[in-house]
């Protein structure tokens, strides 16, 4: 049977949930990695979006949005029970206003902005997550559900921009929930690295099969 292709860029948070998903539904997909550079003309012909995430399913059916990534995975799977409990407001937060700030504080030289204006404004969600995290070990609950998993790697990006800087924040939840994260074996998979997909490469499976 022929696998879904996804085609993904390693360090794009959005690309990022939809790895996340598919490990945790056991879904297997042929992966391949673009160069954002150099975006194959495979993947531009059936996403006029241009950007990773895209999802091709073998009926052809294209899938092009991380969140919907996430569910078709549940789905998939017949396994819908990490997708739950949802907070779709502070996903949607997140992808939002979160996104918009951390993007100039980011990539500052892309922007006339003042970089620290917009870090004091991705600060607000910040402060929000880490309140929630001293209630409980989730964002919305007990246990990690696709609220974690679609923001957790916005908060990764945000880290890893200043990382003393965001060590120094007085957010101890927020941060020992992001080291959790970070240090766990399923971020390890799927952060697993790959070379740029080519037209003549062979195929590449995710997760990566055991040699064994």
């Amino acid at each position: 049977m022929t696998a879904p292709i996804l085609y993904s860029f390693r360090r794009c948070p959005f690309a990022m949930r939809a790895r996340l998903a598919l490990l945790i539904a056991g879904l297997e997909v042929e992966l391949r990695e673009v160069a954002l550079r150099a975006k194959p003309a495979a993947m531009l012909a059936v996403s006029a979006k241009a950007t990773v995430p895209v999802l091709v399913l073998p009926d052809g059916r294209v899938i092009d949005e991380s969140l919907d990534i996430m569910r078709w995975a549940s789905v998939e799977s017949g396994d819908a029970g990490w997708m739950t409990p949802d907070d779709a407001a502070l996903v949607a937060d997140n992808d939002g206003a979160f996104k918009h700030h951390l993007d100039r504080y980011k990539y500052a030289d892309r922007y006339p902005d003042d970089p620290t204006d917009h870090r004091a404004e991705a600060n607000r969600l910040l402060q929000r997550l880490d309140a929630r995290l001293g209630r409980s070990s989730a964002l919305a609950g007990e246990r990690r559900s696709t609220v974690d998993l679609a923001i957790l790697p916005f908060v990764r990006q945000f880290a890893e921009t200043d990382r003393a800087y965001f060590d120094a924040l007085p957010y101890a939840d927020l941060q020992r929930w992001l080291a959790d994260f970070l240090s766990s074996p399923l971020f390890a998979r799927a952060m697993v690295r790959f070379v740029p997909w080519q037209l003549d490469h062979p195929a590449i499976m995710f997760p990566a099969r055991s040699s064994g």
